[in-house]
């Protein structure tokens, strides 16, 4: 039995092959239309968009790395670092609309 790597670009080929198949079905349905015409460019080009894809970025990283991550204290914060501040919807307490 031969082990298969399942990749995101594996699952999407696949995926692509699937919808390949279905509108070939629906070509047998509905003949050559103008709308099964451009179902099947529009499968060719998810295709070759794939294809054209390659690797992915150097230094990406799908999911966050732990050293990536900066914690956020669950505490108030000081109120002098807001004074001055404009509160949204309201503007700033000393000024007035026109």
């Amino acid at each position: 039995m031969q082990s298969r790597t399942h990749t995101p670009v594996s699952a999407v080929r696949e995926a692509i092959l699937h919808l390949h198949e279905a509108v070939e079905a629906l070509r047998a349905e509905y003949g050559d239309t103008l709308g099964v015409r451009r179902l099947t460019s529009d499968v060719q080009r998810l295709g070759a968009d794939l294809d054209e894809l390659g690797d992915p970025q150097p230094g990406h990283h799908p999911t966050p790395r732990l050293e990536d991550l900066e914690e956020i204290p669950d505490r108030e914060y000081d109120a002098s670092m807001w004074s001055g501040a404009e509160q949204e919807g309201f503007g700033a307490p000393d000024r007035h609309a026109p």
